[in-house]
């Protein structure tokens, strides 16, 4: 089973498409489950999720506490806890239809093949607003939090999400990963960041408060 984490916050314009690029996948319905983390929102989310609740698993925070709180509650709930595999997708982005099957044969393959692999990451292509895509990126050379197949056991030896960091999360979350385990790259661009104003990575200063945090806690240079 795959649990697929999906973090929203006051994101009423871009959750049902990405909702429905999840839930029009190649692969069976009956192998991945969706779990949407309502952070707290006070715009129409909460409506929104409401047209997709046959087809999902709502878990609804009654304040905001942040990001990477919010991705901790859903890899931590019952829902996933049995999941095999944890991805990780943002609310303002969406996938392509072969997304999950391709990421989660990537591992199963390789795994019954003798060659473990312990997370699978896919290019990704950026997109704008009117969902025009602008450029393809390296997972590798670019990283993003999102877009990474992660073996559920692997997630939760490192310690999730640390919930002092409100920006940079997933990098400092990578940082842990990597001193254990490797993320291989998948070349194929199956996830579509979208870029628009209110991407938290807009916000530079905060940005730079928790790159250096990050350096500060795992002495990087």
């Amino acid at each position: 089973m795959i649990s697929v984490i999906v973090p929203v916050f006051e994101g009423e314009r871009f959750i049902g498409r990405c909702l429905r690029s999840l839930l029009h996948q190649t692969l069976n319905r009956d192998k991945y489950q969706i779990i949407v983390i309502d952070d707290g929102s006070s715009d129409r989310t909460s409506y929104a999720l409401e047209l997709f609740k046959e087809d999902i698993k709502i878990i609804k925070n009654k304040k905001n506490l942040g990001l990477p709180k919010s991705l901790n509650i859903g890899i931590a709930s019952p829902a996933a806890r049995n999941s095999n595999f944890i991805v990780r997708v943002d609310s303002d982005d969406y996938v392509n239809t072969h997304f999950l099957e391709v990421l989660s044969e990537y591992l199963i393959q390789n795994e019954e093949a003798g060659d473990y692999v312990d997370a699978a990451a896919c290019d990704y292509l950026l997109i704008d607003d009117q969902e025009k895509t602008f450029l393809r990126k390296n997972c590798l050379i670019d990283p993003i939090g999102c877009g990474i197949m992660f073996r559920t056991h692997h997630y939760k030896e490192i310690g999730l999400y640390d919930e002092n960091f409100l920006r940079n999360e997933d990098k400092e979350l990578r940082v842990r990963f990597e001193k254990k385990f490797k993320i291989h790259r998948i070349k194929m661009p199956l996830y579509r960041y979208r870029k628009h104003r209110h991407n938290i990575t807009n916000d530079k200063e905060a940005m730079e408060y928790y790159s250096e945090k990050l350096k500060k806690k795992h002495k990087i240079k």
